[in-house]
C-alpha cells in the first residue's frame, strides 16, 4: 500500500468513525455468509447456471472482490472460518487445523470440543456415518464450546461496543462453521445427522428456546425421504453436462454417480448424511435461518444485530465429485437460489438497505486427479502417509538413531507428530532428529516441502512466501513436529476409511483462492481485482461499524467499502 493510499483510508476510517458518532446510523444487521469451499473462480466459471437475486447480485449491486487469498497454509473448515471471524491466521488466533494432537492430554483433539460443555440434545453428536468427515473420529467429547478460538471475533467486539445489546447468533450444518463465527459472545446452532435437527450446546443455553423445539419437532428433513437431488435446470445447459458419470467420482452408498441421486428412506442410517452431500443441507440451514431471523426479532431495533450463516454443501459435495462435476455445478445453482431466497427473506424482514452482507469462503478446493488425468496432467494423485514410518529412509534413521518402535507416531494434516519421549529417552536432540527427518521427506515424490517446528521457532529459514504461510500456521502449543506439504495436484484422499474424490488442505493457490463480496447497505456497486486476503473483511466491518477491530486482526479495511457507503 502507498503512501497516498494509506492516507485516504486513515481519512476514511475517522470519516466514518466521527459520522457514525455524529448520528449516521449503522445497518440494523450485519449478514456474514461463508461458502464452505466456494473456490474464487467458481461463481464465474457456472455462471451461466446461475439466476438474477443471489450471486449476481453481489457481483453486479455490490462490491466483488475477484482476487483474495488466505496467505496461512492449512486450508481446512475451522482455520478459514476464524480466520474469517478475527481477521487473523492460525499463528495468532490458534486454530491450526480440523485437528491436532494434544500432547498433555495424549490423544488427537477435535477443534471445538469441549467436555465442560454438553449438547443440549442427548447423542446429538453421535454419527453413526461419520466416515464422510475424518475430523469426527477426534470427536470423542461430547459437549462443544469456542474457548479454544484464541483472540477475539468481529461478533465479540460487536457484543462489547454495544454493551451486549446486540444478537449475535450463527448457523451451520457443521458445528465448526457455526461456533466459529459465533464467537465467544454469540450463539450457535449446527445439524445433528444423527437426529435430524439443529442443536447447540449449554455452552449457549440451558434449553432449547420453543422456537427451537418447534422447529426440530416438525421434521424439515424428513421432507426429502424418498425423494432424490435432481438438476435444476435442463442437462444440456451446463458446462459438465456431459459429465455425469465419471469412475474418479465416489460411489457413496445408496447415492450414486449420476442424477437423480436418491436420499432414501428417512430409516436409512445415511439417510441424513446424504441430504448434506446436496443442495437439501444448505436449503435446510436456511429454512432454520429464516425461522431464527423471524423469532429472536434481529434487525428491529438501532442497534446492529449479527447473523452468520455458513452453507457446507459446496465442500461436501466437492470431497465426492471434484469442483470439476455436474454435481458441482447443480449444487452452485441450487445454492444461488437459495441465496436469493434469503435476500428476498432479509428484504421482507429487515430491508437490504438496513442490512450490510458479506459473503466469502473458508478455503477453495483442488480438482481431483481423475480429471487432471482426463487433461493430460498426469503427475496428479494421492499420497499414502500410512506407509511414511514404514519408507527405506525413515528405517534408516531409526537405525542410525537406535530407534526400535515407530519414531513417526502420527500424521493429521498437516503434521508428523513424533515419539518425543521416546527421543527423550534415548537422549536424542529434538532439532536434530527433526532435521533429520525433514531432509530425508524432501527426497520423497510428491513432497514439495517439510519444515521442523524446532526451525520455525527460529529465525533461520528462507523468507519465501511458502514458508511464510506455513509460519502463519505455527502455533507453538499445537502444531506438530514437522509441517508436511505436498506437490501442487498431490493430495490425501483417505477420509476416515471411505476413498473420495479431492481433498483441500494445502497453500497452492486452488486451495487459498476464494471470493471476497459485499452487498446491501446502500453500497455503491464495484469490481476490483487488487490482491486482498479475507483477513481484510473483519477489520472493515469494525471500520464500517466504528467499533475496534477483533484482538489479534491483522487485515486491513477495504477501501471500497468505506467509500462505498451512500
Amino acid at each position: 500500500m502507498n503512501w497516498l493510499r494509506f492516507l485516504l483510508l486513515l481519512f476514511l476510517i475517522c470519516f466514518l468513525a466521527t459520522s457514525i458518532q455524529a448520528g449516521q446510523k449503522p445497518p440494523k444487521l450485519v449478514l456474514q455468509i461463508s461458502v464452505d469451499a466456494l473456490r474464487g473462480d467458481l461463481i464465474d466459471r457456472f455462471d451461466a447456471v446461475l439466476g438474477d437475486g443471489g450471486f449476481r447480485y453481489l457481483k453486479n449491486q455490490g462490491i466483488y472482490y475477484d482476487n483474495a487469498h488466505y496467505l496461512h497454509a492449512n486450508t481446512e473448515t475451522i482455520v478459514g472460518h476464524v480466520s474469517l471471524a478475527t481477521g487473523t491466521v492460525p499463528a495468532v488466533h490458534g486454530m491450526v487445523g480440523n485437528v491436532w494432537y494434544d500432547r498433555q492430554l495424549n490423544r488427537l483433539v477435535y477443534n471445538i470440543e469441549d467436555e465442560r460443555y454438553r449438547l443440549l440434545t442427548a447423542g446429538a453428536d453421535v454419527d453413526g456415518n461419520a466416515e464422510i468427515d475424518p475430523t469426527q473420529k477426534a470427536a470423542k467429547v461430547e459437549g462443544r464450546s469456542p474457548d479454544n478460538i484464541l483472540s477475539s471475533t468481529l461478533s465479540d467486539e460487536m457484543a462489547v461496543h454495544y454493551a451486549g445489546k446486540s444478537k449475535i447468533f450463527s448457523v451451520s450444518v457443521k458445528d465448526r462453521g457455526a461456533v466459529s463465527l459465533a464467537g465467544h459472545a454469540g450463539k450457535a446452532f449446527w445439524f445433528s445427522k444423527a437426529g435430524g435437527g439443529f442443536v447447540t450446546s449449554n455452552y449457549y443455553y440451558d434449553t432449547y428456546p420453543d422456537w427451537v423445539n418447534s422447529w426440530n419437532e416438525k421434521k424439515p428433513a424428513l421432507a426429502y425421504a424418498g425423494k432424490s437431488w435432481e438438476l435444476l435446470r435442463d442437462q444440456s445447459n451446463y458446462l459438465f453436462g456431459d459429465s455425469d458419470d465419471k469412475d474418479y467420482e465416489t460411489d457413496f452408498p445408496g447415492f450414486g454417480r449420476t442424477f437423480p441421486h436418491p436420499y432414501g428412506s428417512s430409516d436409512d442410517k445415511y439417510f441424513t448424511t446424504r441430504l448434506t452431500l446436496s443442495p437439501a443441507g444448505d436449503e435446510l440451514t436456511l429454512d432454520f435461518t429464516k425461522t431464527l431471523l423471524v423469532n429472536e426479532q434481529l434487525g428491529k431495533d438501532e442497534i446492529p444485530d449479527f447473523l452468520a450463516v455458513s452453507f457446507s454443501s459446496t465442500d461436501y459435495v466437492g470431497h465426492i465429485f471434484g469442483p470439476s462435476s455436474l454435481e458441482s455445478e447443480d449444487n452452485l445453482a441450487h445454492l444461488d437460489r437459495t441465496l436469493a431466497d434469503l435476500f428476498r427473506f432479509i428484504d421482507t424482514e429487515v430491508g437490504l438497505e438496513e442490512t450490510l452482507i458479506v459473503l466469502s469462503a473458508d478455503h477453495g478446493q483442488p480438482e481431483v486427479p481423475g480429471f487432471l488425468h482426463e487433461l493430460s496432467i498426469n503427475k496428479a494423485h494421492y499420497f499414502d502417509t500410512e506407509k511414511l514410518d514404514k519408507q527405506p529412509a525413515i528405517q534408516n534413521l531409526k537405525e542410525k538413531f537406535g530407534i526400535a518402535g515407530e519414531l513417526i507416531k502420527s500424521f493429521f494434516q498437516p503434521y508428523l507428530y513424533l515419539d518425543n519421549e521416546l527421543i527423550k529417552e534415548k537422549g536424542l536432540d529434538q532439532a536434530v532428529v527433526e532435521q533429520a527427518i525433514v531432509e530425508e521427506l524432501m527426497k520423497f515424490e510428491g513432497v514439495a516441502m517439510a519444515v521442523s517446528s524446532s526451525a520455525l521457532r527460529s529465525a533461520d529459514l528462507p523468507d519465501t512466501n511458502l514458508i511464510q504461510a506455513i509460519l502463519h500456521n505455527f502455533h507453538p502449543k499445537r502444531s506438530g513436529d514437522v509441517y508436511l506439504v505436498f506437490e501442487p495436484n498431490v493430495f490425501i484422499n483417505d477420509f476416515d476409511g471411505l476413498i473420495v474424490a479431492g481433498t483441500h488442505g494445502s497453500p497452492w493457490s486452488y486451495d487459498t483462492f476464494v471470493p471476497v463480496m459485499f452487498g446491501g447497505n446502500r453500497l455503491s456497486a464495484a469490481h476490483v481485482s487488487r490482491a486482498v486476503t479475507p483477513y481484510d473483511i473483519a477489520p472493515t466491518i469494525s471500520a464500517y461499524l466504528g467499533i475496534k477491530k477483533p484482538s489479534g486482526a491483522i487485515g486491513e479495511p477495504l477501501e471500497e467499502v468505506l467509500q462505498g457507503k451512500q
